[in-house]
């Protein structure tokens, strides 16, 4: 399938239209963002690393029955996916404390979520992503009752599938965002799963192996990345 036309600029991806209009093209490009876009770098590798990332752990979440607008690798850094009508609102959850939990309650970064947290966001860096609840989805339009109900569904599924995938390989998952819209009438995961939207800490150590590594100026973040897809039995040359 042909990469067409340019339909959207984002962060660190690139979206393209092709022949059909139900499929696009996600290019995964090695820019690196932090603070709602205020901090931007290039890091070598970056853009491969995540989108291969991205295609290993969506066959593993659609394997577990959870849909995904995945539908192949086409290089190191595109793959295609369905063009889906995306729902403004992401889902977090929270297995332990870290970032903005911990900013706003002023609980300890590392305590033990039981049961995992599940919070909502409006998507807009302008308002700075903005914590929302069911009742302002709805109120506003930017989703059903009927949809936010499988997307929590969903979210959670996707935690019993990877907290324990990424626990054999000997690491923490802290927390992570998804983002789902709609494809011929149902709820489906899009966008990606990479570290660059999750957290994850060695299960020993507590090393950080996640874009917390840009954001805190730790350095080694596409090798930290590498590093989490080689424990999970990644290739990436």
């Amino acid at each position: 399938m042909q990469k067409l036309n340019e339909l959207y600029r984002g962060k660190a991806k690139t979206v393209f239209t092709t022949e059909n209009p139900e499929y696009l093209i996600l290019q995964f490009r090695d820019d690196t963002s932090a603070f709602d876009g205020e901090r931007i770098e290039q890091l070598a590798r970056k853009g491969m690393v995540n989108n291969k990332f991205n295609y290993f752990i969506m066959e593993k979440l659609a394997a577990a029955g959870i849909p995904t607008q995945m539908e192949k690798l086409l290089s190191d850094n595109e793959c295609l996916v369905k063009k889906l009508a995306m729902i403004p609102v992401e889902c977090v959850v929270r297995n332990l404390a870290a970032g903005s939990l911990v900013r706003r309650l002023g609980v300890e970064e590392g305590l033990e979520l039981n049961p995992p947290t599940f919070e909502l966001f409006l998507k807009n860096d302008a308002l700075h992503d903005p914590m929302v609840n069911e009742s302002h989805a709805i109120a506003f339009g930017w989703a059903t009752a009927e949809q936010l109900a499988e997307m929590k569904r969903l979210t959670l599924a996707v935690n019993n599938v990877l907290k324990p995938l990424f626990a054999a390989g000997g690491m923490l998952l802290v927390d992570y965002k998804l983002e789902f819209g709609v494809f011929n009438g149902e709820i489906v995961l899009g966008d990606e799963f990479s570290p660059d939207g999750c957290r994850l800490w060695d299960i020993a150590t507590r090393t950080k192996l996640d874009k917390d590594r840009f954001r805190q100026g730790l350095g080694g973040v596409v090798e930290a990345y590498e590093e989490v897809g080689k424990r999970l039995g990644m290739q990436f040359d």
